[in-house]
């Protein structure tokens, strides 16, 4: 018997509504730092959330931007350190979520450019406190809400950096299907593809459990089904939902296993050419099945993963892929590709040969 645990501390709150109940999460004390795009302050979200918790204790920091840079979270860490915030609220996608939690965890720091110091000088990570983060994502994907790390990109250097830790949970993921219903298609696709990669690698991975593959099965499953009917019905509310609950389920999935293969691959490639990452990692994700399912034959989620190949093969992610680097581009990068702690957690053997093809 292989011996497991599980842990995350995440409170879920799940409902239509979610920005008024943002309160509720909120102490009803200090200063708060909303972590946000100028799209939300431009549409209204954001005075939504100041009016909420009172306009006067919020202040806003809305310049994260797809990918958040290492510099500009240092930078972001400088502006904000006589803040001291009780909380931070997060309202977005997962660079906003990202962002969130890497500023939760550096904003004490007494390094005036911790990030630099932990991360591109090699120092090391010793994340011990945070302050709490109560996250709203408006897309479908990251699972950045319920997940112990945060992505952060360095493009001095064409690196991408995972900042980890228990400290890194958020305190609150509050879900609300309706802040994705005016997501656009290319957005809503390359969002989702990272859920569906998130679940399909849990399920492919050496650091599984009986609790993560639970979570990572009924994730692919809600997606293969919600996908289509999104894309064909982007004001479809339950299927938002059901793509929402999937891409959490996958987060909780990961937030144990962390992804493998397909997403070390994908790194270099958002990296050098900006490919969309939910793309970037999922291009693969036919030819590494292809190859899981000739090595294990007797497999309990076989027709679930049969299925999830086929959805993905019927969405011509290779031509998606073309718009952005072509096949010597690719190729040119695999010595980027084995990330060490990404790629191992493969249980098959990596063969870029076959998964590149």
């Amino acid at each position: 018997m292989t011996s497991w645990m599980h842990y995350n501390p995440v409170r879920i709150d799940a409902g239509a509504g979610g920005l008024a109940r943002v309160a509720g999460h909120v102490p009803p004390w200090g200063d708060v730092l909303l972590v946000t795009t100028e799209g939300f302050v431009r549409r209204g979200q954001a005075d939504e959330v100041r009016t909420v918790l009172g306009a006067e204790r919020v202040h806003v920091y809305a310049e994260v931007t797809p990918n958040p840079e290492l510099d500009a979270l240092d930078l972001a860490k400088r502006r904000f350190a006589d803040l001291q915030p009780s909380a931070i609220v997060a309202l977005g996608g997962g660079s906003a979520i990202d962002a969130a939690k890497a500023l939760s965890v550096i904003l004490d720091s007494a390094q005036s450019a911790p990030l630099e110091h932990a991360l591109r000088q090699g120092a090391g990570q010793a994340w011990d406190k945070a302050i709490p983060v109560v996250a709203i994502p408006t897309t479908s994907g990251t699972g950045a809400e319920v997940t112990p790390f945060a992505t952060v990109w360095d493009s001095v250097h064409h690196r991408k950096h995972s900042i980890a830790g228990d400290a890194v949970f958020p305190a609150v993921a509050i879900l609300d299907p309706e802040l994705a219903l005016s997501l656009p298609e290319k957005e809503t696709l390359h969002t989702a593809l990272d859920a569906i990669s998130h679940a399909m690698e849990s399920l492919w991975n050496r650091n599984r459990t009986s609790v993560s593959e639970v979570f990572a099965a009924q994730a692919l499953a809600l997606a293969v089904d919600a996908l289509p009917r999104v894309l064909g019905e982007p004001g479809n509310l339950s299927a938002r939902s059901a793509m929402q609950q999937a891409s959490l389920l996958a987060g909780l999935a990961i937030s144990q296993t962390r992804t493998a293969i397909a997403h070390a691959i994908s790194y270099p490639l958002t990296s050098h050419y900006g490919i969309p990452h939910g793309l970037a990692c999922s291009f693969t994700l036919p030819n590494i099945l292809s190859e899981y399912l000739q090595q294990n034959e007797e497999l309990r989620f076989r027709s679930l993963l049969t299925a999830a190949g086929g959805l993905l093969e019927g969405l011509d992610l290779r031509v998606r892929v073309a718009e952005y680097a072509t096949v010597a581009q690719i190729d040119a990068l695999r010595s980027e590709m084995f990330q060490p702690g990404r790629a191992d957690n493969y249980v098959g053997v990596p063969d870029l040969d076959r998964f590149l093809r």
